[in-house]
């Protein structure tokens, strides 16, 4: 990344309400302030009040983040797009930009969990931690790639 400019990381999902936002709460919280994060969906849902109440269990607040839509300008300029449901991956607008690293991890969408208020909550919570054990990978290995460079 040029000039000691943070790299932007791009998380994508198909309405930036559960899992998105849960990468870009643990990106923002685990990255050192080492990355400029946001995150975007084909559409945008809303914030998932039970993404937020199972965040807030994990001490990272994010209720101030957006549900937005993808954005052409960001997609671009992004050093890295992440798309976190196959939905979102297959779907995912054409990236003009062949310098952005593309990743795509699949994670099952706890909005659409059945059973009682716990299995659901449960649910969510296999996700955020599978999503901030993702993050702490990504962390880890970019930093020793900008260690490096």
């Amino acid at each position: 990344m040029e000039n000691g400019k943070r790299p932007l990381v791009y998380f994508l999902c198909t309405g930036n309400s559960c899992r998105s936002q849960m990468a870009e709460g643990f990106l923002k919280a685990l990255g050192n302030d080492c990355f400029e994060v946001k995150s975007a969906g084909l559409e945008a849902h809303g914030l998932n009040p039970r993404a937020v109440q199972v965040m807030g269990e994990a001490g990272i607040d994010i209720r101030s983040q957006s549900s937005d839509v993808i954005d052409a300008d960001t997609l671009n300029r992004a050093d890295y797009v992440i798309t976190l449901c196959g939905h979102a991956d297959e779907h995912c607008p054409v990236i003009a930009n062949p310098q952005v690293i593309k990743q795509h991890w699949g994670f099952d969408d706890p909005a659409k969990a059945t059973g009682t208020e716990e299995q659901v909550m449960n649910s969510f919570r296999e996700v955020r931690d599978a999503i901030k054990q993702k993050i702490e990978q990504f962390v880890s290995e970019a930093g020793s790639k900008r260690a490096t460079s």
